[in-house]
């Protein structure tokens, strides 16, 4: 019988069509979650359970959701993120930021929302800002709203890719916290504009995309809480105030918006080093 933290033990034949359509090996994604590859085996053939922490951080390596392994979703095993190739699992380099390739009227609501708010901007302002008219605005975008839903579906994409890249270069739970932290603070200082509206504006959502982005914003702490577990168990660390250390970790780096600037003293990079520091002094392991 499941525990309440876990999930049907049906959620076997899915993940494994997710792992193959990803191309990796059952000892290879076992290594990647910190179980063995029995235990694995035994979660595919349903012969166990999988807690949900666990299955959030599998859709990530696997590159798929978590509702398409618990089959609330359709569509195919693996749902490739922006930058990220499942076939062979590779990925664009984490640290890089290239441009931003998006629309006119997307890249105008965007400078729109950090300028004025999500309720000071209007559809007008925002076709203005693009060089369109209104109705060539509306023919794009249905509401501002859908404008909104666009940019955090842009964030929690781009943080879902950059942080699964990250922690596939590492071989160690502190390896794997030090490249998340480093992740989340290269995207929170190169892409503030966009981190800076997923900081706050998740209010001005509806409940039903409110609901869906915030579950999205979950699962990265749940990948960063794991990678922390795993890391104090390697120092012989006690785990007592383990969640509260990581949300404190994650909190210092989506609060970085609120101050960063590109020319200011400190580069991202030098940034991601510091948090990367830091995280480790709080959870007192060593670099």
């Amino acid at each position: 019988m499941n525990s309440p933290n876990n999930v049907p033990i049906d959620v076997g034949p899915r993940l494994r069509a997710a792992r193959v359509s990803a191309g990796l090996s059952l000892r290879e994604t076992a290594r990647r979650i910190a179980v063995s590859p029995a235990t694995l085996s035994a979660i595919e053939t349903g012969k166990t359970g999988v807690s949900v922490t666990r299955l959030r951080i599998l859709a990530t390596e696997l590159g798929t959701t978590m509702p398409w392994l618990i089959g609330e979703s359709p569509g195919p095993a693996a749902v490739r993120r922006p930058g990220a190739d499942p076939v062979d699992g590779t990925a664009r380099a984490w640290r890089e930021f290239p441009r931003l390739d998006i629309d006119p009227v997307l890249a105008a609501a965007i400078a729109a929302f950090v300028e004025t708010g999500y309720h000071g901007a209007t559809m007008r302002s925002i076709a203005r800002r693009a060089g369109m008219s209104v109705p060539g605005v509306y023919h794009h975008y249905r509401d501002k709203q859908e404008l909104l839903v666009r940019a955090l579906d842009l964030t929690m994409d781009e943080l879902h890719w950059r942080v699964g890249a990250a922690r596939r270069g590492a071989d160690t739970g502190r390896d794997r916290v030090t490249r998340v932290v480093e992740a989340l603070a290269l995207f929170h200082t190169h892409r503030r504009e966009l981190a800076f509206i997923g900081a706050s504006e998740m209010r001005s959502l509806n409940p039903a995309n409110r609901q869906r982005i915030t579950a999205s914003r979950n699962e990265i702490q749940h990948i960063l809480d794991l990678d922390i577990d795993t890391a104090l168990a390697e120092n012989d660390r006690t785990a007592e105030n383990a969640r509260a250390a990581g949300r404190a970790i994650a909190t210092m780096c989506t609060a970085l918006p609120q101050w960063f600037r590109l020319d200011g003293p400190a580069t991202p990079e030098q940034i991601a080093t510091d948090y990367a520091d830091f995280a480790l002094g709080l959870l007192d392991i060593r670099r």
